[in-house]
C-alpha cells in the first residue's frame, strides 16, 4: 500500500514538473499557478486550526504582510525580489509572533475573534499609511514570465507540504499539537507547554504564507488592501479546509483543489453574482459541519478504515494517550 502510493505521489509530482512544457496557454497557466498557491494557502492554514484547534481568521493578514513587505523592499529599498522574498516570510512570522501572545490566550470563537479582528485593523493600517499606497495599492515592476512564477510557487508549496508532513505527521511535535487541540489541560498535565507549541504552530503557519502572499505580489504586479488583506483570503481558506478535511494535509490539499475549481468556473460565467459565492461559501461550511465534520478526506478513509477493521476489533486509542509514549514529562516541552 505505501509503495503504491509512493508511486502514485511520484507520478503527480512528474506531471506536474512536466505540465508547462505541454501547456502553453497563458490563461491556463495562471490557473494552475494560483490553484497550487490556495493549496498552499490551506495546509499552511491548517497547522493552526486543524492541528492544533484554534480557528484563525486572520490567516489572510499573514498573506498581506507578505505582499506588502515584498512591494515596499522592492519599490522602495530598491532591493531584488530573491532578496526580498525571505522578508515576506519573516514579517508574517514576526507578526504572529507579536499577535500571539495575548490572542492564543484565547480559544473557541473569542480566538476566531481577536484574529479576524487583527486582520482588520492591519487592513485599516494599509489603507491609511503612504508608503503602502493607501487605498490606491501598490504596483510592482511587471515579470512577465508564467512558467516561472508556476515552478517558483510549486517549489515553495511542495517544499512546505514536505515539512509540514515531516513535522506534523512524523515528529512528535505533531503528536503534541493533537493532544492540545483534543485536551489541552490534560496535554500540560502530560508535561507539555501548550502556550510554546501553540506559539511555534502559529508562527509555523504565518511563515508560508508570508511567503506567498509575496510570490503572489510580484506575479499580479499591483496589490491593495482589499485584495490582498481581505477577508476573502480567510474565507476560502477555512472553506478548504473544513470541506477537505481538518487535522489532515492531503485533505486541505484536496478542498483547495476543489473549491478553487468551482471558484474559477462561477466566476468565468457567473461573475455578476459576486454576492452568491459568498452565500454558497457559507453554505458548504455548514453542510461540512453538519453531514461531513470529518471533512472529504477524513470521511474516506473512516469508511474505508470500517470497512476493513474486524467486527470486534477494538477502536484505535485516544491521541492523547498515544501522546503519553512520546511527551517529556517536565514542563517547557
Amino acid at each position: 500500500m505505501k509503495n503504491r502510493g509512493a508511486t502514485i505521489l511520484a507520478i503527480l509530482v512528474a506531471a506536474l514538473l512536466i505540465l508547462p512544457l505541454v501547456v502553453h496557454d497563458t490563461f491556463v497557466l495562471r490557473v494552475l499557478t494560483e490553484g497550487v498557491m490556495w493549496i498552499g494557502l490551506a495546509i499552511a492554514f491548517d497547522v493552526i486550526a486543524g492541528y492544533t484547534g484554534y480557528l484563525n481568521f486572520g490567516h489572510g493578514a499573514f498573506f498581506g504582510i507578505g505582499a506588502y513587505t515584498i512591494g515596499i523592499l522592492m519599490m522602495q529599498a530598491n532591493l531584488p525580489f530573491w532578496a526580498a522574498l525571505p522578508a515576506g516570510g519573516v514579517a508574517a512570522a514576526i507578526v504572529a509572533l507579536i499577535a500571539g501572545i495575548p490572542t492564543l490566550r484565547l480559544k473557541g470563537a473569542y480566538f476566531a475573534i481577536a484574529t479576524w479582528a487583527l486582520s482588520r485593523a492591519i487592513q485599516q493600517l494599509a489603507l491609511n499609511v503612504e508608503f503602502t499606497g493607501g487605498p490606491d495599492g501598490m504596483r510592482l515592476e511587471a515579470f512577465l514570465n508564467p512558467q516561472f512564477f508556476y515552478y517558483l510557487m510549486l517549489i515553495t508549496v511542495g517544499v512546505t507540504f514536505a515539512i509540514l508532513w515531516y513535522l506534523l505527521e512524523r515528529a512528535p511535535f505533531g503528536l503534541k499539537l493533537k493532544a492540545i487541540r483534543e485536551d489541552e489541560e490534560g496535554a500540560k498535565a502530560l508535561g507539555l507547554n501548550p502556550t510554546k507549541l501553540k506559539m511555534q504552530s502559529f508562527i509555523l503557519s504565518a511563515l508560508p504564507t508570508g511567503i506567498l502572499g509575496g510570490i503572489y505580489a510580484y506575479w499580479i504586479t499591483f496589490i491593495d488592501p482589499s485584495s490582498t488583506l481581505g477577508d476573502l483570503v480567510s474565507d476560502q481558506a477555512v472553506v478548504m479546509v473544513v470541506f477537505g478535511g481538518m487535522g489532515t494535509l492531503f485533505g486541505p490539499a484536496l478542498g483547495a483543489i476543489l473549491i478553487f475549481a468551482f471558484k474559477t468556473l462561477f466566476w468565468a460565467y457567473l461573475s455578476d453574482f459576486q454576492l452568491l459565492y459568498l452565500i454558497i461559501l457559507g453554505a458548504l461550511i455548514a453542510i461540512s459541519v453538519i453531514f461531513i465534520p470529518n471533512g472529504l478526506w477524513g470521511t474516506m478513509f473512516k469508511r474505508k478504515a470500517d470497512a476493513t477493521r474486524p467486527q470486534h476489533q477494538p477502536e484505535p486509542a485516544s491521541e492523547p494517550a498515544a501522546l503519553s509514549a512520546v511527551a517529556a514529562p517536565e514542563e517547557g516541552n
